[in-house]
């Protein structure tokens, strides 16, 4: 018997909306907040807002392009956490309506345990599932992490950032540099014309498989300052070396602790995900690597490394298949336990 999931993300800024009839994706419906560009980064308050205009027009939309009615859905798998706990409330407060209105069941959802299945999800375009166990490199603007995946349900965190994520460093040294928000992207962009070892940044010495992005922050802000000082116009004259040389640091960062895990577990299949996992840079040097050591890599397509609805539905669609649900005095969780 097939198993339909209606998926809620709101973790952030997006509202998304998606369906999947076991594994296989029928809709994704995504709807991006623009107003927060304004302020350089995302505003708590404006974006529960959007969220709470955004949600049924975007679930509406799903259900429209799934070809299914309200009726058709067998279970609602929402974000749980973590994330800001304004747009958490949406997308929460709509599943318990829904949910109720229905008499079918939910199912809460972690929403980095979310990323991490994406590689799951079925389309037109999937060729093969990573096998497991695997090494995942999650890489967004709120976290760094290296997990260990068992099972679908079965994940440790083997390192994490002590500090600040990739996808932070990359916005706020963009940030200093001049560029709009958000930054990754453009930083990318520039950085396709630079010359990746023009400046050299600081970068930091942990034992393990732990990250620290603050250093380099720190490093960068320091380079420019200084710089600044004897060339008013540095930063426009040398913008494409910067932020080559800048991608290229953190991506380094990335790939020490990466190299080392896949070394010390012996473990070969190595998957991407999250939204930093869309730098070109990252990609290139995960498949380099890969190619060098003979690794079998999964990254995602675009639409899955940004926040999305597919991977909160894949997820609860695992979730479902082993009774694992939530009733109506589920509340979300600004920080929530991996």
């Amino acid at each position: 018997m097939s198993i339909t999931i209606l998926g809620i993300e709101s973790s952030c800024d997006d509202t998304s909306a998606a369906v999947i009839r076991d594994r296989q994706l029928l809709s994704n419906v995504i709807a991006g907040q623009e107003v927060h560009k304004a302020y350089g980064g995302v505003v708590p308050e404006l974006a529960s807002r959007a969220h709470q205009q955004n949600i049924i027009p975007v679930v509406h939309r799903a259900l429209e392009l799934a070809s299914l009615s309200a009726s058709d859905i067998d279970a609602l798998a929402f974000t749980r956490g973590p994330g800001l706990l304004g747009s958490l409330l949406v997308g929460t407060s709509f599943v318990k309506g829904f949910a109720l209105s229905r008499g079918i069941p939910m199912v809460d959802v972690n929403h980095l345990q979310g990323h991490v299945l994406a590689h799951f999800v079925q389309t037109e375009k999937t060729t093969e599932a990573p096998a497991f166990p695997f090494l995942c490199l999650l890489v967004s603007g709120g976290h760094s992490q290296l997990v260990l995946v068992r099972d679908y349900l079965d994940m440790e965190i083997i390192g994490q950032t002590i500090d600040d994520a990739a996808g932070e460093a990359f916005d706020k040294c963009a940030k200093v540099m001049g560029l709009p928000y958000p930054g990754g992207p453009i930083v990318d962009k520039l950085a396709s014309e630079g010359d990746p070892k023009r400046f050299t940044f600081s970068k930091p010495r942990l034992e393990g498989y732990n990250y620290s992005f603050s250093g380099l922050k720190t490093s960068f802000l320091y380079f420019l300052r200084d710089e600044l000082k004897n060339d008013p116009d540095f930063i426009e004259k040398n913008k494409n070396d910067l932020a080559a040389s800048l991608q290229k640091t953190i991506i380094d960062i990335l790939m020490d602790k990466l190299k080392k895990a896949v070394k010390d577990t012996g473990i070969k299949e190595v998957a991407l995900a999250g939204g930093v996992s869309a730098n070109s840079g990252l990609r290139n040097a995960v498949l380099k690597e890969a190619d060098k050591r003979h690794w079998k890599t999964f990254i995602p397509e675009f639409r899955f490394t940004t926040d999305n609805a597919a991977m909160i539905a894949i997820t609860g669609y695992f979730k479902y298949r082993q009774g694992l649900f939530a009733d109506q005095s589920v509340t979300p969780l600004a920080r929530m336990p991996f």
